[in-house]
């Protein structure tokens, strides 16, 4: 299978925050076919362990989260419309216009789209279109009155999912879809075991995704405190700055050296070790200072203290219908993802965690 068609694939799953299980299905199943026993925590999260022969080894935690940005059913109107709540960061100018899918408790998919006032009906009033509030925004599957609503299975409560094609760009180098965030980890770290079959390594590895990142950084708390890592290597996808006159996160550029975000700092151990292993490894990256958080954020305040850090492609439009994002970005994360996999030791660790 194609790179592309790996990618097309993944991002066109749907699952978001707490409706995480499509996209852990997907991995549990790819991780069975590599020949891996994949283990689970209390919420949902899913990892394989590739135990060192060396004693005492360290343990490295390559973590992705399964999770986009989605909505929840808060009420049902009289006429038929929904609002909701978002799981995660929505820019409300993206959400409406769009198509979705809603997810009934009892397994139905049930279409949407989001609607606004058109210019036809604005003429005359006197007002202009504002930025509507997300509770605000009108979810309408055509349904004719809250009782045939809630005759289709639906419900407060109930999960709603970006619906979106995956295509390539006219010149190949890019890919347009939704979920790149963070898409991008999942299919990483599957194709990291693949690449780690039949190696013996001298740290053990714990390797997988966790859920619910989007809405508070919470699986990577679960997992960390489970699996206890020394290093934490969150594998996540940032928002790309270009096409805005802002150099910070330029699609096509490498690697993102995520210096700096609202919740994270990476120590000077954890900066050298990055920069040694890029230039040895010939890596491409650009500094990154992020104004949103990754699960490093959350890991490296677990279990006394644990040195974090995010590996990590920019992409522009992230938390939309349409995500841009670079294959040849990819590959270089990819061979980054699988130097720092394979070089890391005891005596590395011991320096990176060393401030």
């Amino acid at each position: 299978m194609s790179l592309f068609d790996k990618i097309k694939t993944i991002t066109e799953l749907q699952a978001t925050s707490g409706f995480e299980a499509p996209v852990r299905e997907y991995i549990k199943k790819r991780m069975i076919e590599l020949g891996y026993t994949p283990e689970f925590d209390g919420l949902g999260g899913i990892f394989v362990t590739i135990q060192s022969k060396v004693k005492n080894a360290p343990r490295v935690m390559f973590a992705s989260h399964m999770d986009e940005v989605g909505f929840m059913v808060s009420s049902i109107k009289a006429d038929g419309t929904i609002r909701v709540v978002s799981l995660g960061g929505w820019n409300p100018m993206v959400v409406s216009a769009q198509r979705f899918t809603l997810f009934t408790q009892d397994g139905k998919k049930i279409p949407l789209v989001t609607g606004g006032l058109p210019p036809h009906l604005l003429r005359g009033t006197g007002t202009t279109p504002s930025l509507p509030n997300i509770s605000d925004i009108v979810f309408d599957g055509g349904f004719t009155d809250q009782s045939e609503v809630e005759q289709f299975g639906i419900r407060q409560g109930d999960v709603i999912v970006p619906e979106t094609e995956t295509i390539l760009t006219a010149n190949g180098k890019n890919v347009m879809s939704k979920a790149w965030d963070n898409r991008y980890g999942c299919l990483m770290i599957l194709e990291l075991l693949e690449f780690l079959q039949g190696k013996e390594l001298p740290t053990t590895l714990i390797i997988g995704a966790n859920v619910q990142e989007e809405v508070g950084l919470r699986g990577a708390k679960v997992s960390t405190t489970k699996f206890n890592p020394d290093l934490f290597f969150a594998i996540d996808c940032s928002p790309a700055s270009d096409t805005f006159g802002d150099d910070n996160g330029k699609l096509g550029a490498g690697v993102t050296m995520r210096y700096f975000d609202p919740g994270h700092i990476m120590l000077p151990g954890m900066k050298k070790f990055l920069l040694d292993t890029a230039e040895e490894s010939h890596i491409m990256t650009q500094a990154y200072i992020a104004k949103g958080g990754t699960d490093a954020g959350a890991a490296h305040l677990t279990n006394g203290g644990v040195p974090s850090t995010t590996i990590g492609v920019c992409a522009r439009y992230i938390h939309s219908h349409q995500t841009i994002f670079s294959l040849d970005d990819f590959t270089n994360a990819q061979n980054y993802v699988r130097a720092i996999a394979t070089s890391l030791n005891s005596k590395k660790v011991a320096e990176i965690k060393n401030y």
